[in-house]
């Protein structure tokens, strides 16, 4: 899988969490090697944590390939204030993702 994705530039890519420190470092990444064709979508254009919206998405859009890197992120202060939110927000986010993607193939 790694060869065909290197080696197909104009693919397009869908980037979940780009504006994120992990995202953003991925997006300059695949930039920097050629992709051309990156799909973005902010948090207020795309709500990952909304199974219909990521369906829409997909069905709309169909992305080649995924990149995951987005989450519901805090400090250490809300991480253990609030870890059951955090978990659950993630644990939707990725379900919405990876489901979507397998259904658009």
């Amino acid at each position: 899988m790694a060869d065909s994705f290197l080696s197909d530039k104009s693919a397009k890519v869908f980037v979940a969490g780009h504006r994120g420190l992990v995202g953003s470092a991925i997006v300059r990444r695949l930039r920097h090697l050629g992709f051309a064709n990156l799909v973005l979508r902010t948090h207020a254009e795309l709500d990952l944590t909304r199974q219909s919206d990521v369906e829409a998405f997909f069905a709309t859009e169909k992305p080649r390939f995924v990149i995951l890197a987005a989450a519901k992120v805090g400090g250490i202060h809300a991480n253990s204030t609030y870890p059951a939110d955090f978990i659950s927000i993630n644990l939707q986010i990725q379900t919405n993702v990876i489901d979507s993607a397998y259904k658009h193939g």
